[in-house]
């Protein structure tokens, strides 16, 4: 098995509740019944519901500091608590609110049996695309860097991060590989997880701005870059992290071959000059 860094703290877990611009915090829950409202106050054996009501409005009115629009309100699948579903920006999210109406919790709710997230509005919840390849002449290669001979007719794609421990393995690999093979093209996206490396976003933007082969190079050593100036590279990283969202890609390095289908082998130069040949 291959190893990436995911675009995700925990890929298959945060994938079920994504937003656009809301990071979500992983919380396990173990002891939600704490929220939970004394039985001497009316709970007792009663639906909680009927005792805790928390209305779209309210919810609304709870969360007008972040901005988002409350979509639809649901007893979570632990006690004590409101499930929330939201919409930021052409993205959706889940929060918590307690039935005191006092706490916020950022997170999601993890089942100890299955290890699996629960959540009431899970079917309102987008599934990500799971990605199996694409069309190479969808790529937006007017904003990558190209190591090896630009004008080559075969072409290597690479989706990559400049502070991604395996990104950085195979840099040199990939080093060796445009010397192997003078007549081909390896176009690098920089796609930043910045999740993950919050440093890699201005690292990608100075290296497209400046489209210094040189900076490229020291980005993938770990080395020191100067900062982008003003809104220099914006345009470009943020374009190539969209398009590999939109495409389903959740993790680097990922590596396209020619008919734009991943790359499974070892990283290594060798290995890939011999998928290269045989594609």
């Amino acid at each position: 098995m291959q190893s990436i860094c995911l675009t995700n703290l925990i890929e298959r877990i945060y994938s079920m509740i994504r937003t656009s611009l809301t990071t979500i915090s992983l919380v396990l829950l173990f002891a939600v019944s704490s929220f939970a409202m004394p039985a001497t106050e009316g709970c007792g054996s009663q639906e909680c519901s009927k005792c805790h009501s928390l209305t779209v409005k309210e919810a609304g009115d709870l969360l007008s500091f972040a901005g988002v629009t409350v979509k639809s309100v649901k007893p979570a699948p632990s006690h004590g608590m409101h499930e929330v579903l939201f919409q930021k920006d052409g993205g959706v999210g889940i929060v918590f609110i307690d039935y005191g109406k006092k706490h916020l919790i950022q997170g999601m709710i993890i089942d100890l049996k299955t290890k699996e997230p629960v959540a009431a509005h899970e079917k309102d919840i987008p599934k990500p695309k799971q990605f199996s390849g694409l069309d190479p002449k969808l790529i937006p290669v007017q904003y990558a860097m190209v190591m090896g001979n630009p004008k080559a007719a075969k072409k290597l794609y690479v989706f990559t991060d400049p502070d991604c421990p395996y990104c950085r393995t195979l840099h040199p690999e990939l080093q060796k590989l445009e010397k192997m093979m003078p007549d081909l093209a390896i176009h690098i996206m920089l796609y930043p997880l910045q999740q993950l490396h919050p440093q890699a976003y201005d690292k990608a933007r100075t290296v497209l701005s400046t489209k210094s082969r040189k900076n490229l190079d020291l980005a993938f050593e770990g080395k020191e870059l100067p900062k982008p100036k003003g809104d220099a590279g914006k345009a470009g990283v943020d374009a190539v992290i969209q398009f590999a969202q939109e495409q389903g890609i959740n993790g680097t390095p990922m590596v396209l071959l020619p008919n734009g289908k991943p790359y499974q082998g070892q990283r290594t130069a060798d290995a890939l000059k011999a998928a290269l040949s045989s594609n």
